[in-house]
């Protein structure tokens, strides 16, 4: 395969992911969610974890630690997120949803749902399967 067509490739799959994200934001914001797509991103995290380092959770969202603590002022802010001092580590926090982030998110969840649908409604379980391996396959690739 020539760079040319590399190159192709990798700029589809940042047009898509791109995209992708935005139509999200874009649903999110018509739908007065609240939050982002990245703090929703947080805060699914959170609720399917009893409670969550920063780097932690920092490893599972893909994003920097300056970023997420951004994320993470405007979420406590909100009222969906508290942080709890680490019971091994007084330098650290633990991440926890609050009630209301409890709430926020199973309200969310469907809506969400169907917002990610729409980006996979002309694939069958075949097209699916085969994009899900050749995006792990780059993964992978790509690990250190």
């Amino acid at each position: 395969m020539t760079y040319e067509q590399f190159s192709k490739y990798s700029f589809l799959l940042d047009r898509t992911a791109r995209r992708v994200k935005q139509y999200a934001q874009r649903k999110f914001k018509q739908q007065a969610f609240d939050v982002t797509v990245d703090q929703w991103l947080v805060l699914k995290n959170l609720s399917e974890s009893e409670a969550l380092s920063q780097s932690e959770l920092a490893h599972l969202v893909f994003k920097d630690h300056p970023t997420l603590t951004r994320i993470i002022d405007i979420l406590c802010k909100k009222g969906y997120v508290e942080r709890l001092p680490h019971p091994q580590d007084r330098r650290s926090f633990q991440l926890l949803l609050t009630s209301s982030g409890k709430e926020k998110v199973l309200e969310l969840k469907p809506q969400v749902s169907e917002i990610r649908q729409e980006a996979w409604k002309n694939l069958n379980q075949e097209d699916f399967n085969e994009f899900k391996r050749i995006l792990n396959t780059i993964y992978t690739n790509l690990e250190d």
